[in-house]
């Protein structure tokens, strides 16, 4: 490892590799240096399991999705993407259900069997929307935030721009309430799958229509609007990040925890590492949240104003997952023939009446310290699409992504309540899927405080920064000490792997560093 170079990126995520690629390729001296043993953070194929070691999961980040096809251009990986087709599945303790799909005169006759044509009409146009919204969006994710006023005047065609600010401050239901669903679970469903994944915010929180936005800017080669598999687990998408920096002439170095970030006189120096080096560097980017990045350069190093900003920007980690090792498959009530929806996201919500209510209590709980009774839980089994993962006996890899838990419960330490508090989820899927718990072979189980420790994030926060909190708002690609910018999930354009953060400020450290042909968007 080199004492002096042009550049430092602290962490080996999915940004920090965008961000190191596009630097390097502009001919800078380029380090990576990551904590962890491997690269990716939390974009990981892992064979967590003890009991059934032959089964992969990706541990982490589990779906592709915002991630901008033209990035992936500029960066030149082609990714072994795979669409869930169906891609939701709302299942029923009756006969009802819906699995939206690429079938729309079957998703059609569902809702006029099972709900209403009113609902199906609310659908409809809640589908057209977004697509506007998300292919006017679009070329934002690739440049320097503004305000969203400002976002709405560049890129938001006119009659949208009203509909487009609403939903980016207001609560998701107030959104959704304008297209007329009638089913009190279908609004739920949407709701839920993409208005408050990751967030410390429930019904009646401004801005989570802002999280919806970015959970529906998916538009990736053949996805059409939904999250796809990558073959081989998201370590697949890890790997190629490397892969790219590399050819770049990055050098990734795992398994060397940066300490602190040096500064003098308001200007960044190097960082020091775990092993008691310094490397010297005119430009150090970093990855890591934006509270560990303050962390490493310490509180004196910012003005008491940007402190602040800090301060008012964290969130604790509300989200836990359950990877799971199934022997088998169980049926549902509502479906007991095999149409598709293993393939799918399975939304296990409360059922009507009361469905946002008893999601409402979910959350107060979860505010107050308390392990939710019915919070809301998504079920989905990725080796149905991808069987590359599966053992040599068959098992398939599931996991239950369950949103609203306290980062610190009341009752007691994380320790001693997760595996409790595991099998009362279980049992709450058994009610839609007998037999669901029978066929858990093994689990590993990620609360907030796990979701912290393994994957670097402070508070066990997956988005580094809530998604209610959009555009100039989030992290600033540059801090106050010169030479040292952030590029992680908690700047524009947000949580999930997307990857354009690291796109944004590499080009923005070029362009400040004078290198000929860099611009804060577009080109590689």
């Amino acid at each position: 490892m080199k004492a002096r170079v042009d550049v430092v990126v602290i962490g080996a995520g999915h940004n920090g590799l965008v961000a190191a690629t596009i630097l390097a390729r502009h001919g800078l001296d380029v380090a990576v240096l990551e904590a962890a043993p491997v690269v990716g953070g939390a974009v990981r194929t892992e064979y967590p399991f003890a009991r059934t070691p032959g089964v992969g999961a990706s541990t982490g980040a589990y779906l592709l999705g915002p991630m901008p096809p033209e990035l992936l251009a500029t960066l030149g990986i082609e990714l072994p993407l795979m669409r869930r087709d169906p891609h939701y599945f709302l299942p029923t303790l009756d006969r009802r259900y819906l699995l939206v799909g690429s079938d729309a005169d079957a998703l059609r006759r569902q809702y006029l069997e099972f709900f209403s044509e009113q609902d199906w009409e609310a659908a409809r146009a809640l589908e057209r929307e977004i697509a506007d919204l998300r292919d006017d969006l679009a070329p934002s994710w690739l440049e320097e935030p503004v305000s969203a006023e400002e976002t709405a005047e560049r890129h938001i065609r006119p009659q949208l721009r009203r509909a487009f600010l609403e939903l980016v401050r207001e609560p998701v239901e107030s959104y959704l309430a304008r297209f007329g669903f009638r089913s009190e679970l279908v609004l739920a469903m949407y709701a839920a799958t993409d208005g408050f994944p990751g967030l410390s915010a429930g019904f009646g929180s401004p801005g989570t229509g802002l999280n919806f936005l970015v959970h529906n800017m998916c538009r990736l080669p053949g996805a059409d609007g939904t999250w796809m598999i990558v073959g081989g687990g998201m370590g697949t998408v890890a790997r190629e990040l490397a892969r790219v920096a590399r050819e770049a002439g990055a050098a990734i170095h795992v398994g060397t925890p940066v300490v602190s970030v040096l500064s003098s006189g308001g200007t960044v120096d190097g960082v020091a590492t775990a092993d008691g080096k310094t490397i010297r560097a005119t430009v150090v980017v970093s990855g890591a949240d934006p509270f560990r990045l303050r962390e490493l350069a310490g509180r004196h190093a910012f003005p008491e104003d940007f402190n602040r900003k800090l301060d008012d920007l964290y969130r604790p980690g509300t989200t836990m997952k359950v990877n799971l090792a199934l022997d088998r498959l169980p049926t549902f009530r509502c479906l007991p023939e095999d149409r598709g929806q293993f393939r799918s996201t399975i939304h296990i919500l409360p059922q009507e009446p009361g469905v946002i209510d008893r999601l409402s209590r979910a959350f107060e709980q979860a505010r107050r310290g308390e392990l939710p009774d019915f919070p809301i839980i998504e079920w989905y089994t990725h080796t149905r699409v991808d069987p590359s993962l599966r053992d040599a006996n068959g098992r398939e890899n599931a996991a239950l992504f369950v949103q609203w838990v306290p980062y610190e419960p009341a009752g007691g330490s994380w320790d001693e309540l997760a595996p409790r508090y595991a099998h009362h989820l279980f049992d709450v899927v058994d009610q839609f899927a007998p037999g669901f718990s029978a066929a858990i072979a093994d689990m590993d189980i990620l609360t907030p405080k796990t979701i912290e420790s393994r994957f670097g994030m402070t508070g066990g926060h997956i988005q580094h920064v809530d998604n209610t909190i959009g555009f100039d708002a989030r992290m600033p690609y540059v801090t106050p000490v010169a030479g040292l910018y952030a590029c992680s999930a908690g700047c524009h354009p947000g949580g999930s792997v997307v990857g354009a953060a690291g796109y944004v400020a590499a080009r923005r450290v070029l362009r400040d560093l004078g290198i000929a042909g860099a611009t804060s968007s577009g080109g590689g």
